[in-house]
């Protein structure tokens, strides 16, 4: 089965995985996923990862995600993972318009002319762009 929305299938994985209670979860590679992956990493919500790309059937090769948990409660620290923008109905943002994920404890990934980044980043930055999902 082709998957239509790579980041909404992307997303899912991370989502089910955390709800099973794995350590690890493996998603086919792609460019964006990739920078998704290292701003999940930048941002402290996954542990660790690595790129493989040897592993896999095609020549995409896999992202391989340590998951976070809470030490104490064993709850995931991903709380919520939303996608905003999908393949039906894209949603942009303005830089000044750019959305505030509860008050700024959380991430808006912003896709943009300067690659994908933070609404945070976006902001400093100054620019706009196709609001891809909401983080926390």
């Amino acid at each position: 089965m082709a998957v239509t929305d790579p980041i909404a299938d992307y997303l899912t994985r991370i989502r089910n995985a955390q709800m099973a209670g794995h350590r690890i979860v493996e998603i086919p590679a792609s460019n964006m996923k990739k920078r998704i992956t290292e701003i999940l990493y930048e941002q402290g919500y996954i542990f660790k990862y690595i790129f493989d790309d040897e592993a896999g059937k095609g020549k995409q090769g896999v992202i391989k995600i340590a998951l976070k948990y809470d030490p104490a409660t064993r709850k995931p620290i991903i709380r919520s993972l939303e996608r905003i923008s999908k393949p039906g109905l894209r949603k942009f943002a303005k830089s000044g318009e750019l959305p505030r994920v509860i008050n700024g404890l959380g991430i808006a990934i912003i896709s943009t002319s300067k690659g994908l980044m933070t609404d945070k980043q976006a902001r400093e930055a100054n620019v706009g762009g196709e609001v891809l999902c909401y983080v926390y």
